[in-house]
């Protein structure tokens, strides 16, 4: 049976030479497969085929009709990152810690690749976020993220005054050391930590949580995800604030400037094994309890 993906991309963790084992099996592995690769500029350093020649990560996705990611969480989002405009279909392969988005360990490298490449694969989309800040009516900045975008209280001991409105309707204001809006991907990652809800990833919906607020009844509130979010501050001075798209940092946020966040007009697609269960993942990652005896 041919494979659906003839052009396989490879993105390795950036600047961990601790995962060169890992890169060269699968290299091997998809070389001996017949396969076309491409390894991100970084990652190909660490092949041990000196023929290879790399790529920027920006341009993997137009010349893939598949992209492994080899890390951990912050890996795949990189790779999801630069496939954002494209349909280019995503793979994880997890040597971080917890790993939500990427799961096929190194052990069964081969025994799961064998049949999602052979077309046995649950395929799902995932909604990415664009921000925008806004100065002067003008955009001044632009990042996508696929986990959440996070306004928060930067260089300075004082809590930040948020103004949150959802489609131009007022939610509320709030003093806080800052805000998350994240997605479903998102609602396992820091917007967890910080006490908000776990959003299964086929709802259509976006979680706002405050970070630490001032207000102990302000708390986490699950909205649509077709909607458009603006943010400003309600200070009268000038503020140090600090916007992050997945960690991506927007420095020097001023008083006036807006933050506009809404659903990027393109998913990505990411694969997982035939016998993926996103229930059996949380209770793996997160260490819940087991089946009952």
């Amino acid at each position: 049976m041919p494979t659906p993906f003839q052009r396989i991309g490879i993105i390795g963790k950036c600047g961990d030479p601790g995962i060169a084992a890992t890169l060269n099996e699968l290299f091997r592995y998809l070389k001996t497969r017949g396969h076309d690769i491409v390894v991100d500029s970084r990652s190909a350093e660490l092949l041990e085929n000196a023929d290879i020649k790399g790529a920027y990560i920006e341009r993997l996705p137009e010349l893939c009709d598949l992209i492994i990611a080899v890390g951990g969480d912050g890996t795949f989002l990189a790779a999801a990152r630069a496939a954002a405009d494209f349909e280019t279909p995503l793979l994880g392969v997890n040597l971080g810690r917890l790993g939500f988005l990427v799961d096929i360990s190194p052990e069964q490298l081969s025994s799961r690749l064998d049949r999602i490449l052979a077309g046995e694969f649950k395929s799902e989309q995932r909604q990415l976020l664009s921000t925008h800040i806004i100065r002067d009516h003008e955009i001044i900045h632009q990042q996508t993220a696929v986990n959440e975008v996070v306004v928060h209280r930067w260089v300075t001991p004082s809590m930040i005054e948020i103004v949150t409105s959802i489609d131009g309707v007022y939610l509320n204001t709030q003093r806080s050391d800052g805000l998350i809006v994240a997605t479903p991907t998102g609602s396992t990652a820091y917007s967890l930590s910080a006490g908000g809800p776990i959003l299964h990833p086929a709802l259509n919906a976006l979680v706002l949580v405050p970070l630490n607020p001032h207000t102990l009844s302000n708390r986490p509130i699950v909205i649509n995800d077709n909607v458009v979010i603006e943010i400003r501050f309600s200070q009268t001075k000038q503020i140090n604030a600090l916007v992050t798209c997945d960690h991506m940092e927007i420095p020097d946020v001023r008083i006036n400037d807006k933050i506009v966040i809404k659903k990027s007009a393109k998913p990505i697609k990411i694969l997982h094994p035939a016998d993926h269960d996103f229930f059996h993942t949380l209770r793996s990652k997160l260490n819940w309890s087991g089946y009952p005896a």
